[in-house]
């Protein structure tokens, strides 16, 4: 199962404008049979789940259809569906999408559906950075989180053993980290001590602000999905410090290195650390490594701090029956991760009494350390969002690989960090 999708907003951004001023088909609610159709980004075999538990849904106007999808081609067909206003009932989402199409008036709002429902599901019974996240600067909500993601390391028990270290626990720190990975580098086949794709990749100032933010300094942006402003404060500035110097001596794999295979090299151990989601976990559970590893959360500097994401299911302002999709929703998120997560734990759901069936299968495996890194992190207080959610994000990218990448290299000095902020809150200026 998938748990996130990078880039499914930049292959539609195109097509928001265009779409959003056109026509649409009339909503409202029908009274009589009427088909809700799903389209997910799943595996054949979580799909295969989905069906099974959709199967329980039972309401003698409602019939559900899920609708296939082409492997790898969740954000082609996404794009070419925005465009025909073909949009499914119910299809899975980034945030990123959520917040963009939400503000062309693409989706439905569910915001006043989900504060002022009856029942049990309601607001308050999700994740409470998930909730605050899917909503527009307007506080709309094109859809509803679904699967959270959350974040921490994964290390090589072993490969500690090995050279005297303790294993990493709740609490260790960023300078922990580092000394940690400069011990493990060049040791037992491995090259580098951490593999941080997260504080390395286009991504990494968000990461950084968890250094920033557990110092008591300021993050990297305001807010991902309406930003104001972004910084580097002097506590931003000292974390990049850090993370050049340990690039510099070896210990952590540069920008520019290839992570795609880090979670097999992982499970080889060849990769003592590894920054990475709780969703690894549903693969070393199927693959078994040979060695012995566990997940910590993210160093602090004094408080804990992590990321916050998530993703979720969204519906087209022109869906036929706002009810009846809206029932279905609702199935999806208090019912249908139930009959999925036992056989892949792959993220804990948004709806918080729907977590039981995904810790439970955890434990069951033995992933004691998984369930206490995926507790912690859903009970962490301060908490930075991963990437900016705005329709340019990919020219914060851009500027990300001109200047901020080369710091992390040594090929810039690191107060060319001014230059690089200044030029994002440009960004911000022209968007207005």
């Amino acid at each position: 199962m998938k748990t996130k999708i990078i880039g499914t907003t930049l292959a539609c951004a195109g097509l928001l404008t265009a779409t959003a001023c056109g026509g649409s088909d009339s909503g409202g609610d029908a009274d009589g049979p009427v088909t809700v159709t799903v389209m997910t980004w799943e595996s054949p075999e979580t799909n295969a789940a989905i069906d099974k538990a959709l199967a329980g849904f039972k309401d003698d106007k409602i019939t559900v259809k899920r609708i296939d999808t082409p492997g790898g081609g969740y954000g082609d067909k996404l794009a070419s569906l925005t465009q025909a206003k073909k949009l499914p009932d119910l299809f899975w989402c980034g945030n990123d999408t959520e917040q963009q199409y939400t503000s062309q008036g693409l989706l439905v709002d569910w915001s006043k559906r989900i504060t002022d429902g009856s029942g049990a599901f309601k607001a308050d019974s999700f994740v409470p950075s998930a909730m605050e996240n899917w909503k527009t600067a307007d506080g709309l909500m094109g859809g509803l989180p679904s699967l959270m993601n959350t974040y921490g390391v994964w290390y090589n028990a072993d490969a500690f053993k090995a050279v005297g270290l303790a294993e990493p626990k709740a609490g260790w720190t960023w300078d922990d980290m580092y000394a940690a990975a400069g011990k493990l580098a060049n040791k037992g086949g491995a090259k580098y001590g951490l593999v941080a794709d997260q504080l390395t990749s286009p991504d990494a100032p968000f990461t950084m602000s968890l250094y920033s933010v557990s110092a008591g300094g300021a993050p990297f942006t305001d807010n991902v999905n309406h930003p104001t402003k972004a910084e580097a404060d002097g506590k931003f500035t000292e974390g990049v410090g850090k993370l050049v110097d340990a690039i510099k001596s070896g210990a952590v794999a540069p920008p520019g290195y290839d992570a795609a295979n880090a979670p097999a090299l992982f499970s080889g151990g060849k990769v003592p650390m590894l920054f990475g989601g709780q969703w690894l976990a549903a693969g070393f559970q199927t693959d078994k490594p040979k060695i012995r590893y566990g997940f910590v959360p993210f160093p602090q500097v004094t408080t804990p701090t992590t990321l916050y994401d998530s993703v979720g299911i969204c519906t087209p302002e022109y869906t036929a029956s706002e009810d009846a999709t809206y029932k279905v929703l609702e199935y999806l998120n208090t019912k249908v991760w139930d009959a999925v997560l036992p056989a892949s734990p792959v993220a804990p759901p948004a709806y918080t009494p729907a977590q039981e069936s995904y810790f439970n299968a955890l434990t069951k495996a033995g992933q004691t350390t998984v369930v206490d890194t995926v507790k912690a992190d859903l009970a962490t207080e301060k908490t930075v969002g991963v990437r900016f959610t705005t329709q340019w994000a990919s020219q914060v990218a851009d500027l990300t690989t001109a200047y901020y990448q080369p710091i992390l290299s040594g090929k810039k000095p690191v107060s060319e960090l001014q230059t690089y902020v200044t030029k994002i809150n440009d960004l911000i200026k022209q968007a207005g």
